[in-house]
């Protein structure tokens, strides 16, 4: 992982820690890199709202098999078919319905753990629906799920 200004290393594990303690999707005040959300598209003005989230690394595992017989290529593993970024912008989408997922960008990760922020549009509020640069979001529903995001075009293929 790159050395950048903003994981400073003390101050880092600092941080991680005390995300660890948060809740899985935990509302901010103002991002944590604010130069990568401002080139995403975020702006410090109302109806935009930052929000992170953790994701546990590895990929899928099911459940084993107890009873009957086993097939041969009964595998336990799997990759899923998304990346941990994907999957986080949706989890978040589910839990704050009324906003459009803009972006979202790495923050850091643990031993367990990955963290992402997420960049969320209330297409309705009159600042955002007034703005012309930013409208074409309100003629984009659930665009998360339907892989229009950055992550979600690199899970898609493109």
């Amino acid at each position: 992982m790159k050395q950048e200004i903003w994981e400073n290393k003390p101050v880092y594990k600092e941080k991680l820690i005390k995300w660890r303690r948060e809740p899985v999707v935990a509302r901010l005040e103002r991002p944590t890199r604010l130069g990568r959300a401002r080139s995403l598209g975020y702006k410090a003005k109302q109806g935009y709202i930052i929000a992170r989230t953790r994701i546990r690394k590895g990929g899928r595992m099911r459940p084993k098999i107890w009873k009957g017989r086993k097939p041969s290529k009964s595998g336990r593993f799997f990759t899923p078919l998304q990346s941990h970024q994907a999957i986080a912008e949706k989890r978040v989408a589910r839990k704050f319905p009324n906003l459009e997922v803009l972006n979202s960008y790495f923050v850091g990760e643990d031993g367990t753990q990955k963290f992402f922020e997420v960049i969320l549009v209330d297409s309705h509020h009159p600042v955002i629906s007034s703005d012309r640069k930013i409208s074409w979001i309100t003629n984009q529903r659930k665009r998360v799920f339907r892989g229009l995001t950055s992550a979600g075009k690199k899970s898609r293929g493109l």
